[in-house]
């Protein structure tokens, strides 16, 4: 039976960060696209990482976790060259769950209801928090050949609003959900509340 893969999107340019924010560590050490690759590993048996050809430290740590990296060299034209890169190395999966390399907050719950929710047969899925869908996004087998052919920086928000109807949302308590990181300020600080951010 195909499984459904993971793709980890880590191949942006961190613009607003002023710095490689995946590199950045969180305050226990841990790089921040590390962090988020190993929490998409841990629900999906084969993991993808989609980075950039000049990310060899990157590259490296990854490796070393023994995660699966796939170099896409139309990266700086925007996420959907990067999805549609990890997509078709994996082209015979049963479908895709899709995670940001700057989204470490995911809890194991959320990536589980929407693992789940494909496990079940839905052709779209995404987590949704306080009436706001979030991430990670599934993608059904069905969507093949719109993954494929996805371009520039729209990723694969052009399919989920094509088909709103087809969309399970899966109903979570975690704000990480919804948090990216942009600026350093977004990264959480240890003994700060539940889903509070440094200042």
């Amino acid at each position: 039976m195909s499984q459904i893969v993971g793709i980890l999107l880590a191949a942006g340019s961190s613009r607003r960060f002023g710095a490689d924010k995946r590199l950045h560590p969180l305050p226990d050490g841990t790089p921040m696209a590390l962090a988020s690759a190993r929490n998409l590993a841990a629900v999906c048996a084969r993991t993808i990482v989609v980075i950039r050809p000049d990310d060899t430290v990157l590259a490296s740590l990854l490796v070393a976790e023994g995660l699966e990296t796939v170099v896409c060299d139309a990266a700086e034209q925007g996420m959907g060259h990067s999805l549609s890169s990890g997509v078709a190395e994996s082209a015979g999966a049963a479908g895709w769950l899709v995670a940001l390399a700057d989204m470490p907050y995911i809890q194991p719950a959320s990536y589980h209801a929407v693992l789940h929710a494909m496990q079940d047969w839905a052709a779209l899925a995404r987590p949704i928090h306080d009436g706001s869908p979030g991430h990670p996004v599934a993608f059904g087998a069905a969507h093949l050949d719109k993954l494929l052919a996805l371009t520039g920086d729209q990723g694969g928000k052009a399919i989920l609003e094509a088909d709103p109807v087809a969309v399970v949302l899966c109903s979570v308590d975690d704000p990480g959900v919804l948090k990216d990181i942009d600026v350093p300020m977004q990264i959480e600080t240890p003994g700060s509340p539940a889903g509070a951010l440094s200042a």
